[in-house]
């Protein structure tokens, strides 16, 4: 599949309307395949279950009418749950939240039901004769109407319980940290091909990629966030041609019209390859959008916790215990990250040197995680003391001196930054004890 069509798929699943669609259409299949089974066969439902389809066709008419409108009552209200839970879920926590709600395959899927009930009734309807030349009530997809009918109570049940569970904030956070976890179990670039584990090679590599002549830009030709890079066609393409590419942009950067997304030159291995061997159309290895996402992207996920922990923290909101589980969660993932060895920047096919890109390393993701939350966490020592523990559960992960040293001084910073903005010696005192608790088992 390639990256546009990965593309359009991905904001197929993350749309409201395509799994209701094609739910909508099983409806319409279902419905005459249930007619034309009545239509081939002799048995007759009114007769046989008089209760269930009342006075012959007038009785199944009225009960398919029933249900069709009730369906499309209950739908209605799906919809409108829908819309005010997302309308609260923007405001309290982060508008970068919302595409978990619209992607929300429960929701899609109950949506989905209401409607494609209400469709099948409404064909069926249709079939329906009660005239004296003509008599035809198709019996079987009647009482599977009826049994839709009973189905969707069940649903709306769940969908009330379904939306009560997503509001709420241990729900979201953890969905949120799930997520990061998968893109940090496939920490980008990973897959990009083999890195570069012999030093000379790697000192040479970068040598050559380093030098400024010789290389040609590629620019991209339209505007949005690097969402995904296709690594197994980019770096066939590349071995192919035999030329080495630079990826300028960081994963989830935003790129404008024209800028320079891409560098080539040729690789260590062939000096002069002909230049037509370098079009431009590499633009189809990647996928740009007007969100980021997570998948190759886990600055995103760090991001949105980010995002839920100032909020919570905003004079309008002040709601401490939301902020400090995101803060719980951010320890988490970068406990997450502390025991991953880094993919090196510098991918090779086996042989040559390829592809170089700009990657966030172990100290960007810390910064990202915990400088935001420490600046507005001001004169709030539960934050402050919930912060120093997160940084202590990382530090335990840690896997060498440097990371130590990285989460000592952000340490030292959220210290610092306590002693300025605490009102009282109480407070100051409660974070000082704790600091000093944790250093002892820092080193």
């Amino acid at each position: 599949m390639t990256t546009q069509l990965q593309q359009y798929w991905q904001q197929l699943k993350e749309s409201l309307w395509f799994v209701p669609g094609l739910m909508v259409l099983s409806s319409f299949g279902l419905a005459y395949g249930l007619v034309e089974f009545d239509v081939h066969t002799s048995w007759q439902g009114q007769k046989r279950l008089p209760l269930l389809f009342g006075t012959g066709a007038d009785g199944a008419r009225g009960m398919l009418s029933a249900i069709s409108s009730s369906m499309l009552t209950v739908a209605a209200l799906a919809f409108s749950l829908t819309l005010a839970t997302i309308t609260q879920v923007s405001s309290q926590y982060s508008p970068r939240v919302l595409r978990n709600f619209m992607r929300d395959r429960v929701n899609q899927v109950v949506m989905g039901y209401f409607v494609s009930v209400f469709a099948y009734c409404l064909i069926v309807l249709g079939t329906i004769r009660g005239t004296d030349e003509v008599k035809f009530v198709p019996a079987t997809a009647v009482l599977i109407g009826l049994i839709l009918a009973l189905g969707g109570v069940v649903a709306l049940i769940f969908f009330i319980h379904h939306i009560a569970e997503s509001l709420q904030t241990g729900t979201i956070v953890q969905h949120i940290f799930h997520e990061t976890s998968k893109a940090i179990e496939n920490l980008f670039p990973d897959r990009f091909g083999e890195p570069i584990d012999d030093p000379k090679k790697a000192e040479a590599a970068l040598h050559y990629a380093d030098e400024q002549a010789g290389w040609h830009p590629v620019q991209t030709s339209q505007s949005g966030y690097l969402q995904r890079i296709n690594t197994n066609g980019l770096l066939k393409w590349a071995s192919h041609n035999h030329v080495v590419l630079r990826i300028e942009k960081e994963m989830g950067a935003f790129v404008g019209e024209g800028t320079v997304l891409f560098s080539v030159r040729s690789g260590m291995e062939r000096p002069d390859p002909a230049e037509a061997d370098w079009p431009n159309d590499l633009m189809i290895y990647v996928s740009i959008g007007r969100h980021r996402n997570v998948e190759q992207d886990v600055a995103f996920g760090i991001q949105q916790l980010v995002d839920i922990a100032l909020k919570a923290l905003s004079p309008g909101i002040n709601d401490t215990t939301t902020a400090i589980m995101a803060v719980d969660y951010l320890g988490a993932v970068g406990e997450q990250l502390a025991r991953r060895e880094f993919p090196s920047r510098l991918r090779s096919d086996g042989q040559h040197l390829r592809v170089l890109l700009r990657s966030s390393s172990f100290e960007d993701y810390i910064r990202l995680a915990f400088d935001l939350p420490r600046i507005n966490a001001k004169g709030n020592f539960a934050v402050f003391r919930r912060l120093l523990r997160a940084l202590a559960l990382v530090n335990e992960a840690a896997c060498s001196n440097d990371r130590k040293s990285i989460l000592s001084k952000q340490a030292s910073l959220l210290m610092t930054y306590s002693e300025q903005t605490l009102d009282s010696d109480y407070e100051r005192q409660q974070v000082h004890d704790l600091y000093t608790k944790l250093r002892k088992t820092w080193s």
